[in-house]
């Protein structure tokens, strides 16, 4: 019986035409297919604020704490820091949930600006950012 061997090359290169960039702080390969961008990383820098609003509300109404002061004392920082971040529980609960669910461009700088604590001009106020649904 006769049986040839072929001989496998020893290096197979393969050619994949893709670029590396930074994205969100991440590396990310990009390749030359077109295609949807995937979505960077959430933010949850509103979440935290969010969820610090509404545990030092609780700390203040169940009387853990006297005043927005000794709060911010026992949390070692600036009152007025506190007081912006408290603020937070007086929005709108689709503002809220927009910004949970990633459908907002609203930072934790701009909703803690002082706004109306009627939800009706917070949404007329904050409409550009919010895509309500």
């Amino acid at each position: 019986m006769n049986t040839k061997r072929h001989q496998l090359p020893s290096t197979i290169t393969v050619h994949v035409p893709l670029k590396f960039t930074v994205r969100g702080g991440r590396k990310t390969i990009i390749g030359e297919v077109p295609h949807q961008a995937p979505k960077t990383r959430f933010d949850d820098s509103i979440a935290k604020a969010l969820a610090r609003a509404h545990r030092w509300k609780q700390k203040l109404e169940d009387g853990t704490y006297a005043t927005v002061g000794d709060l911010a004392k026992a949390e070692r920082i600036n009152e007025s820091y506190v007081t912006r971040i408290l603020r937070l529980n007086l929005l709108a609960p689709d503002i809220v949930e927009a910004a949970l669910d990633a459908r907002t461009q609203l930072t934790v700088q701009s909703i803690s600006r002082p706004v109306s604590p009627i939800w009706v001009e917070q949404r007329a106020h904050l409409t550009a950012a919010v895509q309500i649904r």
